[in-house]
């Protein structure tokens, strides 16, 4: 029975990445352990001519010095046995790079799907905290320095401490005195790790934290182009993303200075010391402790040993990027502010009954300011709601709340009889469809928006929410028809023509719920009318909640909420608030006044 493998966001829930991350590296190993002692195995094989050739070059050295009748015998079977050893670095190279990339790269696709799935889980209200740029750059950047990480854990790490090992037992068998020589390494590395660690830590900390502001930064000015060339603010905007760039800068020199200090410093201590040892080797030769050979045996060794520490040494920089990293994508993976719908009710269908039961609601960042206050309203199936009121009056919260992105802060929301808190929303949303002012395309064709997640979906419907999202003309002129390319966002689309196309995403999933959010308040007259009479055939018969800036949309209304400062100041029918000439009176004639 094939072994389950580690969830990486439950790992990242059980452990403190941040405090812990050696812990959590290692962890993120646990499912590729054999792979690990493959690579193990193979690098062993790789490196045994590092390890007996300096054996056989003193041998050979040594019966150049004194030779005897076999020396040349001698000589020759040392050159066999380490061609043999040299020839056999092809395929156990191959082998050993074969299984670190299996590792390496199993723990990078993994992190990264991680933090997708993560992403989908999180609340709207945790999304609204995290900026694009900054998601991009954990994805991407932060999980690229945990794979340069890993791949120097098993490919720099672990072999250098296996060299070191090697290299230590077989000089302690050959010269205890030279080993204890070699000793005096270890408090050299430990003194240089001690003395710039805090610094290298700091930089490489401050170094990512400047770059994921940019990744922000560069985000946000791709998606304010249109404005910034509207109002002639290019050079304004140059300057802002120029002076990150700058910060970048220097971050990154300062980081780059640390580490070169570090590595040169640690050439400078391990390259005099390796000078020290030959002079000491050849004192022992000239006092005939030991061979001449065996002095270029313990040089090799040592500056092999010198090589591995100062190999661990460098890697210091990469151990702390990938830290810093691995606390990075924690914030995600980590995070407890997700919606969770295990266990809950999957209603199997859903009718459209809803009651919003003394709801009250603040968002948790600010529990001082009412969104909306004491709010009761019951909607029975079928029946068309519209919300109306100034921007900031609740209108958009209320639906929010029917969608389940937020729950009240006080009272209910049901839906069928059920509380939202209860069910699972997830299987909910499948009965409702969401038609908001900016609706989200994404790059490819209409088709493939219109029928985003319903890959089995039959032409006919495709072709039938075409038709009830009047979008056959449109269609007809396009040279490519229902395959034409719409751009990233639906760039080369007019704002009319991305809402048809999001009303007939909607209508494709014949839903039994309809939430439209001020759908037409950006647009012109012709394309205001066009998309009007595309959600009147979408609501029909169908429980339907509208948000309207424009009044004269929501006519047909069964009843019109009309919201003030959080709370219900009217409700009515279009004709009837009209007559009581109160608060929707009063902006209904402002509007015909503008």
């Amino acid at each position: 029975m094939r072994k389950q493998k580690t969830d990486y966001e439950e790992l990242f829930l059980k452990v403190d990445a941040k405090k812990q991350p050696l812990k959590t590296l290692l962890l993120l190993f646990r499912d590729n352990l054999g792979r690990v002692l493959l690579t193990i195995v193979f690098f062993v094989l790789k490196n045994l001519p590092v390890w007996i050739l300096p054996i056989l070059t003193s041998a050979i050295i040594n019966e150049a010095v004194n030779p005897d009748g076999q020396t040349l015998q001698k000589i020759l079977t040392y050159l066999a046995v380490g061609l043999v050893l040299i020839g056999q670095n092809i395929p156990t190279q191959q082998g050993e790079t074969y299984f670190t990339t299996r590792v390496v790269r199993d723990i990078e696709l993994r992190l990264r799907s991680a933090i997708v799935r993560k992403l989908q889980h999180l609340t709207i209200s945790c999304h609204k905290t995290l900026s694009s740029g900054r998601i991009q750059s954990k994805i991407l950047r932060d999980v690229d320095s945990i794979e340069a990480l890993s791949k120097a854990t098993i490919t720099n790490m672990v072999q250098s401490v296996l060299s070191i090992l090697v290299f230590a037992t077989i000089t302690i068998f050959r010269s205890p005195l030279v080993a204890l020589f070699f000793l005096l390494t270890i408090p050299i590395a430990a003194f240089m790790i001690k003395h710039f660690r805090r610094n290298i830590g700091r930089t490489v900390g401050d170094f990512r934290k400047e770059v994921e502001h940019m990744s922000a930064y560069v985000s946000e000015m791709v998606e304010m182009i249109p404005v910034t060339k509207a109002h002639g603010l290019e050079s304004v905007e140059t300057e802002r993303i120029d002076t990150q760039l700058e910060k970048v800068q220097k971050k990154a020199i300062e980081t780059d200075t640390v580490q070169t200090l570090f590595g040169s410093s640690c050439f400078v201590a391990f390259q005099s010391f390796q000078l020290l040892c030959l002079c000491f080797t050849g004192f022992l030769a000239y006092k005939g402790k030991i061979s001449v050979g065996e002095v270029a045996m313990f040089q090799s060794f040592f500056s092999q040993l010198l090589g591995s520490f100062s190999g661990l040494l460098t890697l210091y920089p990469t151990i702390s990027k990938g830290f810093e990293a691995i606390g990075s994508v924690s914030e995600i993976l980590a995070s407890a502010d997700i919606e969770n719908n295990s266990g809950k009710m999957k209603l199997p269908t859903v009718s459209g009954n809803f009651s919003f039961e003394n709801v009250s609601f603040t968002y948790p960042d600010d529990p001082t300011i009412p969104i909306l206050t004491d709010f009761t309203l019951s909607v029975k199936e079928g029946e068309y709601i519209a919300f109306v009121g100034e921007s900031g009056s609740g209108k958009t919260t209320a639906l929010n709340l029917l969608i389940g992105f937020h729950f009240p802060t006080e009272g209910t929301v049901m839906v069928d009889g059920h509380n939202m808190r209860d069910i699972n929303l997830t299987a909910y949303r499948h009965h409702i469809a969401v038609v908001s002012q900016n609706n989200i395309l994404f790059s490819g064709s209409i088709r493939d928006n219109i029928a985003y997640g319903l890959p089995h979906v039959k032409d006919e419907e495709i072709e039938k929410a075409i038709d009830l999202a009047n979008l056959r003309e449109l269609i007809e002129e396009l040279p490519d028809g229902i395959d034409t390319q719409i751009g990233e966002h639906g760039g080369r689309l007019s704002g009319g023509q991305r809402q048809r196309i999001a009303i007939a995403r909607a209508m494709i999933r014949n839903p039994k719920v309809i939430l439209l959010d001020e759908a037409t308040s950006a647009l012109d007259n012709v394309s205001e009318h066009k998309v009007q009479e595309a959600m009147d055939k979408l609501i029909s018969g169908r429980t339907t909640f509208v948000v309207a800036h424009r009044l004269s949309t929501i006519r047909s209304a069964d009843r019109i909420v009309v919201m003030r400062h959080g709370k219900i100041e009217e409700i009515g029918t279009y004709d009837s608030l009209i007559a009581q000439k109160g608060y929707f009176y009063e902006l209904a004639r402002l509007q015909e006044e503008n």
